[in-house]
């Protein structure tokens, strides 16, 4: 790989900050989620209730440990440090007319961190920290008005760190409002108290025309402030860069019966192109039109959004990449859940602890597929493997198991370059162990550094390098070549 490429890791601030309430940040949507395991869901609670266990509300400490973590990531080697900004320490309301200074203090101070280990931050904008009160008061995304809430955001943090943030992303997995797992994180639409966090025991139910028009007309919405985000970051600052972000997944046929190929086809239009058509070709693709008509779906939109999304179109593509899917129209195959997507189990391929497929050469395939359509930089911003790690007697961590799993997926993105891919940069997920999006739980680990606490969030909270690290170390100094 050549010397331009960026390599680092990636974190968000709902699942590593904690400090919930501290210098006057609000309460966002994630501070209303419980912890869940492999079997029992993460729930929203409308009140923040006693007794339970929101893993947001303290995570890891990050906002009390960056100087000592982000060391670790410098000494890791990175040059690149994907990270959210927590709306709700900028704006805690979210419709403020003035922001919240310490909160903007805090920031400039993680990325004069950042600095001094030449790590350049890559910032997403919203990553499922939407502040609580836009849900409450507005109806989330659905709401038109939340556009204008969110670019003032926009306009105070790209003003703000115009001398220190030139990498921005919008908005983080913003093709999951595309199925039922966005409603709650993704378009703020608040479900009834007690559902748990991603409707999953309402996936196999058929969802109601009313939910699906809140939900399309929410992603509509985020379309036009990503669109005017991007034009904004232009304005204020020539030299920014702004990325869509999307989870994104290769899907298979299961069998090579034409009905299978035929939703392999339709899947791979609807869950990965559809967002990605609107955010860097600037329009609807023509075959959602089919889809919204059968669906009784009608977006409300202004005669301005065609050349809104025209203007704010995207500089690169990224992408978390966990998983690939296989797909079928046969009713009676049994279905696996993978990163915020269902499909049906892959006989060629294992399995994580969590149950997601493990498939590198899905990442090759995936990132020609996606520059053979855009022809425009691409970023692989997520990618990793959630496991169980175990500290040893003399108190190391031996994760050869994730070694090889990046190991697998590095070769694949080498193979891809010279495919002729332009992949200009590579973040891990969780580079250090985090609170997990899907379950809320610590012991789901993804990090190069494991980070001393339970699922309750009890322990030390120290911070311990793993194998991983140094094998990390050595691949990003020799540019990917030692692996």
């Amino acid at each position: 790989m050549n010397a331009d490429f960026l390599w680092g890791g990636a974190i968000a601030a709902n699942q590593v900050e904690g400090a919930w309430k501290d210098d006057g940040k609000g309460e966002s949507i994630s501070d209303h989620i419980t912890a869940g395991t492999k079997t029992s869901p993460r729930r929203f609670t409308k009140e923040v209730r006693e007794g339970e266990h929101y893993p947001s509300h303290h995570a890891i400490d990050f906002y009390h440990h960056y100087k000592e973590d982000i060391a670790l990531f410098g000494q890791m080697g990175f040059q690149v440090l994907r990270l959210s900004i927590a709306w709700t320490r900028i704006f805690p309301m979210g419709d403020e007319e003035k922001p919240n200074q310490k909160g903007l203090d805090f920031y400039h101070a993680v990325f004069a961190e950042c600095k001094k280990w030449n790590i350049r931050p890559l910032v997403t904008l919203s990553h499922y920290e939407m502040p609580y009160h836009l849900c409450q008061a507005y109806g989330g995304w659905q709401n038109r008005k939340v556009i204008d809430f969110f670019l003032r955001y926009c306009r105070t943090v790209f003003t703000e760190y115009q001398d220190e943030v030139d990498l921005w992303l919008t908005f983080n997995e913003m093709n999951t409002l595309v199925s039922r797992f966005g409603t709650l994180l993704g378009a703020g639409i608040l479900p009834e108290d007690g559902a748990d966090m991603f409707g999953l025991g309402r996936m196999q139910t058929p969802e109601t025309k009313e939910e699906m028009q809140a939900r399309f007309q929410a992603l509509h919405h985020q379309f036009v402030a990503s669109a005017k985000a991007v034009a904004l970051a232009h304005e204020i600052n020539p030299k920014n860069r702004v990325g869509c972000m999307l989870s994104a997944a290769g899907v298979y046929p299961y069998t090579c019966s034409p009905d299978d190929m035929l939703e392999a086809q339709w899947q791979m239009k609807k869950s990965n192109w559809f967002c990605g058509d609107v955010c860097i070709r600037g329009a609807y693709p023509y075959y959602m039109e089919r889809f919204f008509e059968e669906n009784a779906i009608a977006i409300v939109s202004k005669t301005e959004d065609a050349d809104i999304l025209k203007k704010g179109c995207v500089d690169f593509f990224s992408f978390s990449y966990y998983t690939s899917r296989c797909v079928t129209r046969n009713a009676e195959v049994q279905k696996t859940a993978g990163n915020m997507m269902l499909g049906v189990q892959n006989p060629y391929l294992k399995a994580s602890e969590w149950g997601w497929i493990i498939d590198p050469k899905g990442l090759r395939y995936l990132l020609n597929a996606i520059y053979d359509r855009y022809q425009i930089p691409v970023m692989l911003v997520e990618n990793g493997l959630g496991a169980v790690d175990q500290l040893t007697e003399d108190g190391c961590i031996h994760d050869d198991y994730r070694i090889a799993y990046l190991k697998a997926h590095i070769e694949q993105m080498k193979e891809a370059m010279k495919d002729g891919v332009d992949l200009i940069g590579y973040t891990p997920w969780g580079c250090i162990d985090l609170v997990s999006a899907s379950t809320g739980e610590m012991k789901k680990r993804y990090g190069f550094i494991y980070v001393d606490l339970d699922n309750e969030g009890k322990g030390s909270g120290k911070r311990i390098k793993k194998d991983s690290f140094y094998w990390y170390q050595k691949c990003i100094a020799s540019h990917g070549e030692e692996l």
